[in-house]
């Protein structure tokens, strides 16, 4: 489905090989010092957790890829939203894993972090956050984490149609009604499928979840909202008192370790049923 996709928008323009990243000196510079710095780390770092925090206090923005008429590879570090975050989070700490220090190497990475097959293109971007994990996993980067019960005790059947039924929310769809098809294909693709997931009520067992939830995992809190999966994602901190996130923050608008446990987090938001897991390789 993901090979099929790919190529009817290829054939029809909507994605390229060859696209030309955006971004400032500023950007490319702070990517090249981050990786640099990534040489003398210790051995056994926690990666994901060591460049998660090197981005507290960025403005949280959203909607920072969608700033183009046609679809090219952002790179934005100064504004970031819960998903780009995440995913400048990972392409940093693959990098760093795999001793790629130079600003290609990231964007190369970014690139198959962000959409299907490395492609860049609005109908290849992973619009929906279990296209991201699906992808994701398929290229090695991550893993999803469904074991043991408990803690992952609840079941999320996935049915999304979010984008196909709302298109004029957004920007590039709402100017390019034919992408909507390829959206939709997108769609069908995961809806129906099924994930094991931790509910809300279960999170603040710390003795239980130390054994299911690491330093660094992404995670992925689902939602009750009609026709998406995920409400929010961020990254996992472990601190004294619990389980903390941190996240990319529409509430604090800037990218903060959250100073709830997740379970008092979850708790305070009606849709979040609970968190799914997923683990950087």
């Amino acid at each position: 489905m993901k090979k099929l996709l790919f190529f009817f928008a290829f054939l029809h323009g909507f994605v390229t090989l060859y696209a030309q990243p955006q971004y400032t000196k500023a950007d490319s510079m702070k990517i090249v010092s981050l990786l640099a710095e990534a040489k003398s780390l210790p051995k056994g770092t926690n990666l994901m957790l060591h460049f998660a925090k090197k981005f507290t206090g960025v403005p949280y923005v959203a909607h920072t890829l969608e700033v183009n008429n046609s679809e090219r590879l952002v790179v934005n570090l100064r504004q970031l939203d819960c998903t780009t975050y995440v995913e400048t989070v990972l392409a940093l700490s693959w990098c760093a894993k795999k001793h790629l220090y130079t600003f290609d190497d990231y964007c190369k990475i970014l690139r198959h972090v962000r959409y299907i097959g490395g492609k860049v293109g609005y109908t290849t971007r992973q619009h929906y956050f279990t296209t991201w994990i699906e992808d994701n996993t398929q290229d090695g980067f991550v893993k999803e984490v469904q074991q043991p019960i408990p803690p992952f005790s609840a079941k999320q059947t996935v049915g999304v149609n979010y984008m196909s039924q709302h298109p004029q929310a957004y920007r590039m769809l709402k100017g390019h009604p034919q992408w909507l098809p390829y959206i939709k294909k997108q769609e069908d693709a995961i809806t129906g499928k099924s994930y094991q997931y931790i509910p809300k009520a279960k999170t603040g067992d710390n003795n239980l979840m130390k054994k299911a939830v690491h330093d660094g995992d992404i995670i992925a809190i689902v939602t009750s909202a009609s026709g998406l999966d995920i409400a929010h994602v961020g990254v996992a901190v472990w601190h004294q008192d619990g389980l903390h996130m941190l996240n990319a923050s529409m509430i604090h608008k800037k990218v903060v370790d959250e100073p709830m446990t997740l379970y008092q987090y979850l708790q305070k938001h009606k849709t979040h049923l609970g968190i799914r897991i997923i683990r950087p390789q």
